[in-house]
């Protein structure tokens, strides 16, 4: 029995898929781990960036007559938030010893965090479930970024929920910290 041909009906071909589509399907399902990797990065810079202002005010103040124990305790913050700013440089250019660098620090603020019970744990938890899996392995590494040279159209879109939110938790931010710096 042969099949009848509809003189009507679109042709059919096969069509390959060429390796640049290849490589946009791969970064479309990982955009969204990509982006939360680079978010983490910015975090690591916020808190590097708070972490040298407080080590340096402690440091200034052995200038005061404070032991030399302050001090110390000063310039091993100042390492410390250098240290944490290299890893959020690597983390912002997806750099595979930057993830090893990452699961390092939020191993010991997690343990830190318990001994604290401070509300920092649930962050280091979903950073280091992040880094861990398989998806942050795969995208920090060389053949990722190949994958990202060949599609820099693809691009994460935050949703502007997102963004309203941010914009109020800044707002709410700027605001604590004026409170702070009127109420002396």
């Amino acid at each position: 029995m042969e099949m009848e041909v509809n003189p009507y009906a679109a042709p059919q071909s096969h069509v390959l898929r060429s390796p640049s589509s290849q490589d946009e399907t791969i970064r479309e399902e990982h955009i969204k781990t990509e982006a939360s990797i680079k978010s983490v990065g910015f975090l690591f810079y916020l808190g590097a960036l708070i972490l040298l202002a407080v080590s340096v005010s402690v440091a200034a103040s052995f200038t005061r007559g404070n032991s030399t124990g302050i001090l110390f305790l000063g310039l091993i913050g100042v390492l410390f938030a250098f240290g944490i700013g290299a890893t959020a440089y690597g983390l912002r250019r997806l750099r595979s010893w930057a993830r090893i660098s990452t699961i390092i620090l939020s191993s010991i603020a997690l343990v830190i965090g318990l001994m604290n019970l401070s509300a920092g744990i649930v962050i280091h938890i979903y950073i280091l479930s992040m880094m861990l899996g398989k998806k942050a392995r795969f995208i920090m590494t060389p053949e990722y970024q190949q994958i990202i040279a060949a599609t820099p159209h693809v691009k994460y879109k935050t949703s502007i929920v997102v963004k309203v939110l941010l914009a109020l938790l800044l707002i709410l931010l700027v605001g604590i910290a004026a409170a702070a710096f009127f109420n002396k």
